[in-house]
């Protein structure tokens, strides 16, 4: 992917006044650009030792980054700003019905999908760990959803399928369950 820009055309503060939840999408695909920073922004390296733009409870970094086009199903590899393919061809209809058929995830250019191995903040968190990655999740949601603003693009946060379905659809690994569904788009 190339290189996230670390200089916006737009402020954080228009970012966040400019923020709604869109459910409707051209059909224009996102660019490597945009994809790119979509990604970076939940969870891409800013440390050399590891850190991530969300912050994580001991470092851990218990979140998964995908990114389903009608391309494929992509894994981001947040060390190396890297896409790695994890299914050829387009989940997005199976998704979306997933999804308690909700059409408009179909509809969108790309679905980032934000997933959780529990496991890995539990060995150090014990029982706060659940707590712990849902904070954290809330922060990637929340750094794509200001991002696609600053890009000018739309999104929507959606915790509304089956994860039963979800975790089938995507071939998740079995310690990983997923969390959001954020469609995004112009």
């Amino acid at each position: 992917l190339p290189k996230p820009d670390l200089k916006g055309k737009m402020s954080l503060e228009e970012a966040m006044s400019k923020r709604a939840s869109v459910r409707e999408y051209r059909q224009r695909a996102l660019t490597q650009e945009e994809i790119g920073q979509i990604l970076w922004s939940a969870g891409g390296q800013t440390r050399p030792w590891g850190g991530r733009t969300v912050p994580s409870a001991g470092a851990l970094y218990p979140l998964e980054i995908d990114l389903a086009t009608p391309e494929g199903l992509f894994r981001y590899l947040p060390g190396r700003h890297q896409l790695q393919l994890r299914a050829a061809g387009n989940l997005l209809p199976k998704l979306a019905a997933a999804a308690l058929n909700q059409t408009f995830i179909a509809q969108a250019p790309a679905v980032v999908v934000i997933s959780a191995v529990y496991e890995r903040t539990k060995r150090r968190h014990g029982s706060r760990a659940d707590r712990y990655v849902h904070m954290e999740a809330g922060h990637a949601a929340q750094n794509i959803h200001l991002e696609a603003v600053a890009l000018g693009l739309g999104s929507v946060a959606v915790g509304a399928f089956n994860d039963d379905d979800v975790h089938r659809v995507l071939g998740l690994g079995e310690n990983e369950r997923p969390l959001y569904l954020i469609p995004v788009g112009e």
